[in-house]
């Protein structure tokens, strides 16, 4: 059944106009909300009294599963930030966040301007239930209503949304950071509305790195500053998490400096690859193959992705440029992760430039010979590897920025490991 039907039989039977009905309903479809919870929203708007006598039922946070399409619930509200989305051709402002009791956490959105902030005590009534990244969200709407408790609601959870670099993951809203502007760089891309200028970089703290967006450039965000971010959001950009920096996000110049670690944390490859994403890690393992697609390698030039027998994937036939790549499998025990090295750790380790790899395939006539070379110098041994790691559904991968022999004590490292395994 169509939208246009959908709307159709609804208006009938609630006896309200069809067009004001199917405007709603599309409204709601275009926020990602099911179409059976867009009709049941719809009847609790107009009044039908199938929808079940004197409204959602009063439950807790942690009883809230996307099983029920609206709730009455009580909670402190921990975060709440302004955001600017693009809505049916138009900007419009929601507020973000997330709400506590003693039962549990779970994020909202406020789709009206509710005036919620960190720290109200609040009953929001047929509030609208929706999966939002695998776990339930809420939804406050022109049909929610929202109370103000006048007694604090004590919750085991901090108000006010603060947290490290490290603490962060996708998906998370109203958080305040304080930070070290440790790259920055000033672009223009092609934005919603045409060319837009953004700073993009890298923030770091005590407890790690990661990359951040600026989408209304702000001039205290410049390398080598230390800054006070409030209200950014996290998402998602090359499978780690991404600090967002928004026109509604707070940003002040802090008169003291953010010490950053020189270190990136070790973790073991399955803590890092269940993280879902790491945007500065150590892994510590046995190299145990070099893959396809290593050595002397030629790539677009206009998209530098890899070209396979002169094709590549988006601009077809190409003059590829030569590069020096190497792909290996490192194992720890845990799982096994692909290390990709660019050009200068893979010079390095094969002891050449790109003419020397050059000269070697003619002599070959075997452009294999490369990447044969460069198995022979580290397959085996265990090394050390720093850098980006992303998972997707084709495994991980470890973009490395640093590649060296290991230098931990294995009899230690396996005694650590059989007293976790023990506990």
């Amino acid at each position: 059944m169509d939208l246009e039907s959908h709307a159709e039989d609804l208006a009938s039977d609630l006896g309200v106009d069809n067009e004001e009905v199917l405007e709603d309903l599309r409204n709601l479809v275009e926020y990602s909300v099911p179409i059976d919870e867009a009709k049941g929203s719809l009847r609790r708007k107009y009044g039908d009294g199938s929808a079940g006598g004197g409204g959602p039922t009063a439950t807790d946070v942690g009883s809230i599963t996307t099983d029920v399409s609206a709730v009455t619930v009580t909670g402190r509200v921990l975060t709440a930030g302004e955001r600017s989305i693009r809505y049916q051709g138009s900007d419009h402002v929601i507020v973000e966040g997330r709400l506590a009791d003693g039962t549990g956490v779970i994020d909202y959105t406020a789709w009206e301007d509710f005036g919620l902030s960190p720290g109200d005590t609040i009953t929001a009534g047929n509030a609208g239930v929706r999966e939002w990244n695998g776990q339930p969200e809420l939804n406050l709407g022109e049909s929610t209503s929202v109370a103000f408790e006048d007694d604090p609601l004590e919750v085991p959870y901090e108000v006010g949304g603060e947290a490290d670099l490290a603490d962060l993951a996708t998906g998370d809203r109203a958080v305040t950071v304080e930070v070290s502007v440790v790259e920055c760089e000033r672009r223009t891309i092609d934005g919603r509305d045409g060319e837009t200028e953004i700073l993009s970089g890298v923030f770091g703290d005590e407890s790690g790195r990661l990359p951040f967006t600026n989408w209304d450039p702000d001039p205290a965000i410049e390398e080598g500053s230390s800054v006070r971010i409030e209200n950014a959001y996290v998402r998602e950009f090359r499978g780690v998490p991404e600090v967002n920096v928004s026109e509604y996000s707070t940003v002040t110049l802090m008169d003291r400096e953010v010490d950053v670690g020189s270190d990136a944390p070790t973790m073991s490859v399955r803590e890092a690859v269940d993280s879902g994403g790491v945007y500065d890690v150590a892994l510590v393992g046995n190299l145990l193959a070099v893959r396809d697609g290593s050595g002397l390698i030629q790539r677009c030039p206009e998209c530098n992705r890899v070209v396979q027998r002169g094709q590549c994937r988006s601009h077809g036939d190409v003059e590829g440029v030569d590069d020096l790549r190497t792909k290996a499998i490192v194992d720890d025990g845990t799982g096994t992760v692909t290390a990709i090295l660019g050009h200068d750790l893979t010079a390095e380790i094969y002891g050449g430039d790109i003419e020397d790899a050059r000269e070697e395939a003619r002599e070959a006539m075997d452009q294999e010979v490369v990447a044969d070379r460069i198995a022979e110098r580290i397959v085996g041994r265990e090394y050390r590897v720093r850098g980006h790691l992303s998972v997707d559904e084709y495994g991980a991968n470890l973009d490395v920025s640093e590649f060296s022999g290991s230098d931990d004590d294995p009899e230690a490292r396996a005694t650590a490991y059989l007293e976790g395994i023990e506990a």
